[in-house]
């Protein structure tokens, strides 16, 4: 690990200003920060410690939205009371995600900025476009079994990580910042990710020394809130795919459908054309297939990973399957 200088924020404003300069990160739990530090992948020169700052509640709000602040331990958010009652897709995807310590030491915001990332992003001897832009990207023509079909650039295929990010896509999350020059931002989780493209080191829109501090929820969807995650070890490990749904039924047709996909692409996946090859229709295997058909349009496996195309379709019927037979 290089040396860096330490700072500990005292509030907000001065967390975003220590920030501010280029070399500079925060650093609240650290459960993906430090592990890349030790490995010398990520070597920041300034990290402002923002763990103290009260940003560390869920309020409720009646017939309005859910606000999780920034600093909730995975652990608490999961465990809350209104989340399992009103968000139970997003308490589910985060007991499925890392371990019970790590949850208990890894932040909301933290969650969402995890790097995404593969094997040979970790490894400095081998050739990553993420870690060194314009040095090639190893994973393509190497062992990819875990890495992307969708949203893939020439420069990229690795998955974004997260279980979390995955159903707060489903639940039409909204992230809100505040900017060194004082300007606040709020940003719908629908264009806070990236896709690669030839700039697959730049994974989010935020700006150097934007905090994020907070993350609304809207009021809770009517429907079935599920989360699968098929993977290869029953805990720790990351999804090879994974759906986050918010499903209706009404009079036997499907009345609404939030869909979200972890494990297929550089960001958590969400596809409107799948939605709306479900809403009005009533529920069949044909109906299912349809839609899993929409989702893998374009879906590119590079050897290793071409099993994650038959797999996603099997996931998603079987989540629409279940969700449908809940509301029988």
């Amino acid at each position: 690990m290089k040396a860096f200088e330490y700072n500990r924020a005292a509030s907000v404003e001065d967390a975003v200003a220590g920030a501010a300069a280029p070399g500079a990160r925060f650093i609240a739990g650290g459960t993906n920060l430090l592990d890349l530090m030790k490995l010398q992948v990520m070597t920041p020169e300034t990290l402002v410690d923002i763990s103290r700052l009260p940003l560390d509640q869920v309020e409720h709000l009646v017939d309005a939205e859910t606000r999780i602040g920034a600093l909730v331990p995975n652990s608490d958010l999961a465990a809350n009371p209104l989340i399992r009652q009103h968000y139970t897709v997003l308490s589910k995807a985060l007991l499925a995600g890392a371990s019970g310590q790590l949850r208990n030491k890894a932040s909301t915001g933290g969650n969402l900025l995890q790097r995404t990332r593969c094997y040979y992003f970790y490894d400095p001897s081998m050739a990553c476009n993420k870690r060194e832009p314009g040095t090639g990207c190893s994973a393509q023509q190497g062992f990819n079994r875990i890495l992307a079909i969708l949203g893939t650039s020439e420069h990229c295929i690795a998955t974004h990580p997260s279980d979390m990010a995955v159903a707060m896509r489903a639940l039409d999350a909204v992230i809100h910042t505040l900017r060194p020059d004082g300007s606040e931002r709020a940003i719908p989780i629908a264009d806070f990710y990236r896709l690669p493209g030839d700039t697959p080191h730049i994974e989010t829109v935020l700006e150097q020394g934007e905090l994020i501090t907070t993350i609304t929820l809207p009021p809770p969807p009517p429907g079935v809130q599920l989360y699968r995650k098929v993977r290869d070890r029953a805990s720790y490990a990351f999804a090879l795919v994974s759906v986050a749904a918010v499903i209706d039924v009404q009079e036997g047709r499907i009345a609404g459908a939030s869909l979200a996909f972890g494990g297929l692409a550089h960001m958590p996946w969400r596809d409107p054309q799948v939605e709306a090859a479900l809403i009005g229709q009533a529920p069949s295997p044909a109906l299912f297939d349809a839609a899993a058909d929409a989702l893998l349009e374009g879906a590119r496996g590079y050897g290793h990973n071409d099993f994650k195309i038959p797999l996603a379709r099997r996931t998603l019927a079987a989540v629409l399957r279940q969700a449908v037979e809940m509301h029988a």
